[in-house]
């Protein structure tokens, strides 16, 4: 990743402005040490598999003057040829052992770096949730499926974070994967998809598990036939193995809510816990900036119970 626009991404602020919104009693009130730096990992040691020549240099692709998303510019990451994970831990005393994989969103074109990346990140820090930013491939490969280059970076980055969970204080039993619209798709996709890899193994990485522990899809896209009937896109099998999944979503998006009700049903039909919430307005593409919509601080607030509630994460320590 380019080092000026990697710096960019890491300033400071935006964990204080919603930790006290969505942290559970008591964990706030701690005081902690710093969060570890980051940590930039390239997935694939000898290049992408299956990659095409041709594609441009890694840039933000977002025009001057472009509109704001809760009172601020979005990063539009494009021409992106080296997927990696960038590793965010929280202060040591908050670390419950939980990891959570972020997928951005952004039509399989962009990616929405900051919106639906690094800005979730430190508010899954602020839980005391590992976070583990993928950088996917993006734009969708000429004739390719459009998930079928992130599926296999998703596929890679499981196992990858599997591998050094000892390493960054993961629990191997307790890695998730959390979505927005296209990385949502990309979220149920590696959910109902991880059984093989969609790749030549590259190292023992491979060999573990890439089917995570619980599911997490903020206004997902594509989950349904591109023909507009209400059934489940045929790269997406719900079965008894799926994992655990919460959705949000709200009824004015233009992707229309249909997408999170039937991947919702077809997981009840397979006797898969899940929890869904429909909020009425906020359209799509807010992540957790703030704005007038409940959904912006509604949707960490009831994430995090849910984590807890399920046992995917430990409860708060009591302050002292």
């Amino acid at each position: 990743m380019p080092l000026p626009l990697f710096d960019r991404l890491l300033l400071p602020g935006l964990a204080a402005l919603f930790c006290a919104a969505v942290a559970l009693p008591g964990r706030a009130a701690n005081a902690v040490a710093d969060p570890p730096t980051p940590l930039t990992v390239t997935l694939w040691p000898k290049g992408a598999p299956d990659e095409p020549a041709g594609i441009g240099p890694e840039h933000d692709t977002t025009p001057p003057n472009s509109g704001l998303t809760g009172g601020k510019p979005v990063i539009r990451l494009g021409d992106v040829t080296v997927p990696t994970i960038t590793l965010y831990r929280p202060a040591p005393e908050t670390e419950t052992g939980t990891a959570v994989v972020v997928c951005p969103g952004g039509g399989y074109n962009i990616l929405a770096y900051d919106l639906e990346g690094t800005e979730v990140c430190q508010w899954l820090n602020s839980i005391g949730v590992t976070a583990v930013l993928l950088k996917y491939r993006v734009p969708r490969r000429a004739g390719r499926e459009m998930y079928a280059a992130p599926l296999q970076d998703a596929q890679r980055a499981i196992g990858v974070v599997r591998s050094r969970a000892k390493e960054w204080g993961i629990r191997p039993d307790r890695v998730g994967i959390l979505g927005f619209s296209a990385g949502g798709h990309l979220s149920a996709a590696i959910s109902t998809n991880y059984d093989k890899r969609t790749y030549t193994p590259v190292d023992d990485a491979d060999a573990l598990s890439c089917r995570p522990d619980f599911t997490v899809l903020i206004y997902p896209a594509y989950l349904t036939k591109p023909d507009g009937s209400l059934q489940l896109a045929p790269e997406i099998h719900v079965d008894a193995k799926t994992p655990p999944a919460f959705l949000a979503q709200t009824e004015d998006d233009p992707i229309h809510v249909e997408t999170s009700i039937v991947y919702y049903l077809a997981l009840k039909n397979a006797h898969v816990p899940a929890e869904m919430h429909l909020f009425p307005t906020g359209g799509h593409g807010y992540g957790m900036r703030p704005t007038d919509a409940p959904v912006t601080v509604g949707w960490p607030r009831l994430v995090e119970s849910w984590m807890l509630a399920s046992g995917f994460v430990a409860p708060a320590k009591p302050a002292k």
